[in-house]
């Protein structure tokens, strides 16, 4: 039995009771309650972690989000930060001038984060904040932000942005979304949250199953796979206003939906001509196109980040391997050859390498990356099912589905392998993860 066949009978399987699916905007559902659907726990940390004190923001106390609290979790749970102490050292300093450096270098801090919270008289809030140097006693970065208070927490993945880029050379993606697709009894939800996994927002809820989900890349709509037809057809839906586009329902099978970079096209798998083909379409379902042409399943594709490039799972040779070719078709060349099962391909946002799922010698299922260059394959995880990866925008981490005591649940792993975390949710099955883009600031 192929493997895509595998997935289709797994998700059929799970479908229960009649068609129920209700559409959520997203600017609606976050007026509510803002919570976390998801636990993180650190498993594994950088060989070099980098010893960073945050200094507690003049003027956020009594405010509805400790802003500090924040960052220091967002840098914490990279893997790369090890947070100073800062109790003891009085007066903290709010303004580089407060700074006495000899304290911090005592302490063995390298960085040191200042700031504060000021009302206005618009009712909005002033958050400034400095990123100092301990040991050459300079600025590296300052900002100040004019905010509402429902924004607190992303100004604080913001400034947790600016920290990462400033002391890693690598732009920070706190501030960046996650979807994903939380189970519950009989009952399927597709999920945006932070990458923290807090300010959860469900999108739509469906007694039938919900998979394959793909940002747009301005990330404002998602593209996923329903079965509420009682077989796989692909909606577009905006995250604004929550109205969706249903653009493939052709007979058979429609599925793994993923965007071009420049948002204008779509590339689905659909059965219509036989075996699952890779086609083109707009995001409207019009200007169908065809770009593979072969009497094997070609699935899963993925487009590099210049466009220029389609990589997807194929069994054309005999067994599920990964394959590269132009964006507009052509002639595929063969990637993966370890191994009798390679699949689930993504580029890193460079381009230089890819992300997969490899079938182990002992029939594990591990997340992998190889090289386009050197054509080197380093497996990242070793555990028994693993799935859906997908790269963080920075290309420095790779969010996984995996599982743990028989629940579903989300895993990251940094793309050298040294850095790993668990995300669970107290109930219920979470899988089909998806890592949104880089957006435009906020203002």
């Amino acid at each position: 039995m192929n493997f895509e066949i595998i997935k289709r009978i797994y998700a059929k399987a799970m479908l229960r009771g009649a068609l129920t699916i209700i559409i959520f905007p997203l600017f609606l559902l976050c007026t509510g309650p803002l919570q976390a659907a998801l636990t993180i726990e650190i498993i594994g940390g950088g060989a070099t972690q980098i010893p960073i004190a945050i200094i507690p923001f003049a003027g956020e106390q009594g405010l509805p989000q400790n802003i500090t609290q924040v960052v220091g979790a967002d840098l914490v749970r990279s893997g790369l930060f090890k947070l100073v102490d800062t109790g003891g050292v009085t007066p903290l300093p709010v303004e580089p001038a407060d700074i006495r450096y000899p304290d911090w270098k005592a302490r063995n801090a390298d960085a040191l984060v200042i700031g504060s919270i000021k009302p206005q008289p618009d009712g909005k809030l002033e958050v400034r904040f400095r990123l100092m140097d301990v040991v050459k006693q300079v600025q590296l970065a300052g900002f100040t932000y004019s905010i509402v208070v429902g924004q607190m927490r992303l100004t604080a993945h913001k400034i947790a942005d600016v920290v990462y880029e400033k002391l890693t050379g690598d732009p920070g993606v706190f501030s960046t979304k996650i979807c994903y697709v939380l189970r519950q009894g009989n009952k399927y939800e597709l999920q945006v949250s932070d990458a923290d996994g807090y300010n959860a927002q469900t999108i739509v809820t469906s007694h039938d199953s919900i998979i394959s989900a793909s940002w747009s890349p301005d990330g404002t709509r998602l593209a996923y796979v329903s079965f509420e037809r009682k077989r796989a057809v692909v909606y577009v839906q905006s995250l604004l206003t929550g109205q969706r586009t249903l653009i493939a329902s052709y007979p058979g099978s429609n599925s793994a939906p993923v965007w071009s970079p420049d948002g204008k096209r779509l590339a689905v798998v659909l059965t219509k001509d036989g075996t699952s083909q890779i086609y083109l379409v707009n995001p409207d379902g019009s200007g169908l196109q065809r770009i593979t042409n072969s009497d094997a399943i070609d699935t899963e594709p993925n487009f590099s980040m210049d466009g220029k490039w389609i990589i997807f799972t194929s069994d054309r040779g005999g067994s599920p391997q990964i394959y590269r070719m132009p964006a507009s078709g052509g002639t595929p060349e063969r990637l993966t050859f370890e191994g009798n099962y390679n699949v689930s391909p993504h580029f890193s946002p460079d381009g230089k390498s890819f992300v997969f799922i490899q079938q182990g010698a002992n029939g594990s299922f591990n997340v992998a990356v190889e090289d386009l260059a050197t054509r080197q394959v380093l497996v990242l995880t070793n555990s028994l099912l693993n799935e859906s990866p997908t790269f963080a925008p920075n290309g420095k981490i790779i969010l996984y589905a995996t599982v743990d005591n028989g629940h579903g649940i989300l895993a990251a792993v940094s793309s050298d392998g040294k850095v790993k975390e668990r995300l669970t949710v107290q109930t219920g099955d979470i899988r089909e993860p998806s890592w949104g883009p880089f957006t435009k600031p906020q203002q």
